[in-house]
């Protein structure tokens, strides 16, 4: 797994970077591959929240959303892959747009906002799932 760890200019400014966002997508990526309930909690903070639109995904607490990932595994049976790039970043707030495609599921373009605590982990992801026709 990718070190998430944010470039200081101080110890009180914190940096979010391209590198740490893309650290942190591989990081997810290779969760979502090992369904690993420890690789999962590694990426968010104990008080974190996780949303997906349209679904009615609302996890709130590391906990909860791992339970709720790992519930997701059948997805993956048959094969996928994801394909993504960032769109902005805000502070510690990044925008990134993917493209996941599955087997079972079909193709579904992504759009996440995730904010990063200072140690890399996210406390907020909101996750806009089209899927296309």
């Amino acid at each position: 797994m990718t070190n998430n760890t944010l470039a200081a200019d101080s110890a009180a400014d914190h940096i979010l970077t391209a590198d740490v966002v893309n650290g942190w997508v591989d990081n997810y990526v290779h969760a979502w591959t090992t369904n690993d309930g420890a690789e999962i909690a590694a990426l968010f903070t104990a008080d974190a929240e996780y949303h997906e639109t349209p679904y009615d995904t609302d996890w709130i607490g590391r906990d909860e959303i791992v339970d709720g990932w790992q519930s997701r595994w059948d997805w993956q049976q048959g094969g996928w892959e994801f394909s993504h790039s960032i769109s902005a970043i805000d502070g510690m707030t990044a925008v990134v747009t993917g493209i996941g495609t599955y087997v079972k599921l079909g193709t579904f373009d992504n759009v996440w906002t995730i904010t990063l605590d200072d140690s890399g982990k996210c406390s907020h992801f909101q996750m806009l799932n089209t899927e296309r026709d």
